[in-house]
């Protein structure tokens, strides 16, 4: 039976993203994605009898060929099987989300945690875009695992670093609970630069004073957003820009650490931070329901995760595509939805109308102002 016309383009997308996979390889990750896409869960079993009525394949094979995608070499059968190393595909795929900027000059990442209940804890980084985050790198971790993540975070931002031309401005955003000096540090290696939430326990001084001040005593509530130059934390001291902010609309104040001044950014990136958190939200309960996931092995976890980032960024392309160049008042009720959302029912309709996928670039970041 032949391929819907959206799953030949579909695959043909994802042998361009990655060039050193063999034929067979493509063709699984190109349906196991389109199947996620389609089905919005990232179910084993959904997914294959979604793929199975539609393309008239027998069910069990397909779930086996789906579930040996997740094994190691050593689990699958038959005798030149390979076994996926995730960390070799974040730089393709960072490489494949930035070819579809209309604008390449910044890229805003975003770093952060979440859990699967008790089970598991997911080191994540994202890129930002349309009030939501496509995931380009993580580490799966078991929910009681003991030991330090600032060697994780250095992994992950160096396996990025490698799709990440020079000339580029990088802007990488961290809750105030990953504030670390070195990790602060090993992002300016890059050639990034760090906007570090801090929380306002502690001291800092002027970079040519002698005397330290309380950190909390620094910010108002309505006050006028500001940032200037400091040593900060006595015990460990690190020279940055602090940038300060607190409206009437939230309850505590914004600390920020930077290398940069507010000069160099116009405007403030960090209110996008919270794009990952309604990315996690499409991630779980809000679409994929990837918490329902029975996998216990963080590496085969791991897996799963590439074929939902390969089906995130799909739906947040087509999201995209349905948003763009639409009249305001077209538009409005679509952006109660997120890209992703817009992206599948996009999906839905072509596939039903047999229309060419609608998609479009992705648009340069318009930053809230910081004064």
């Amino acid at each position: 039976m032949p391929y819907p016309q959206e799953l030949e383009y579909w695959s043909e997308e994802v042998s361009i993203a990655f060039p050193k996979w063999t034929k067979p390889q493509v063709r699984l990750l190109a349906l196991y994605s389109y199947g996620m896409a389609m089905t919005q869960r990232c179910g084993q079993t959904i997914v294959c009898v979604f793929l199975a009525q539609l393309l008239n394949l027998k069910g069990a094979n397909l779930r086996q060929r789906l579930k040996e995608f997740n094994y190691e070499a050593c689990d699958k059968r038959g005798k030149q099987r390979c076994e996926l190393r995730v960390e070799d595909q974040f730089a393709p795929l960072l490489a494949w989300v930035l070819r579809q900027w209309k604008a390449k000059k910044t890229v805003i990442l975003a770093a952060d945690v979440t859990y699967l209940k008790d089970r598991y804890t997911i080191l994540t980084l994202s890129v930002l875009y349309g009030q939501s985050a496509i995931p380009v790198a993580w580490k799966v971790l078991r929910g009681n695992r003991a030991g330090e993540w600032h060697p994780l975070w250095c992994q992950l931002c160096q396996q990025l670093a490698l799709a990440l031309p020079k000339g580029k401005q990088v802007l990488i955003l961290f809750d105030r609970g990953l504030y670390s000096k070195r990790l602060f540090t090993e992002v300016r290696g890059y050639g990034w630069h760090p906007f570090m939430r801090i929380r306002e326990q502690g001291l800092y001084k002027r970079p040519q004073s002698k005397t330290w001040h309380e950190l909390k005593h620094l910010a108002k509530r309505g006050m006028k957003s500001y940032a200037f130059k400091v040593e900060c934390f006595k015990g460990d001291p690190l020279v940055a820009y602090l940038w300060l902010q607190w409206d009437n609309q939230h309850d505590e104040a914004c600390l920020l650490l930077s290398d940069l001044a507010p000069k160099h950014v116009r405007g403030t990136p960090y209110p996008l931070r919270m794009w990952i958190e309604a990315s996690f939200k499409d991630w779980k309960r809000g679409g994929f329901r990837l918490e329902q996931c029975k996998i216990t092995d963080p590496e085969r976890l791991a897996r799963l995760i590439f074929v939902l980032a390969i089906a995130f960024f799909h739906l947040m392309r087509l999201g995209n595509g349905l948003l763009s160049g639409q009249n305001p008042s077209v538009s409005d009720p679509m952006r109660r939805l997120s890209l992703v959302t817009l992206g599948w029912i996009n999906l839905l309709v072509t596939s039903i109308q047999a229309k060419p996928l609608k998609e479009s670039p992705f648009c340069p970041y318009k930053l809230p102002p910081f004064y």
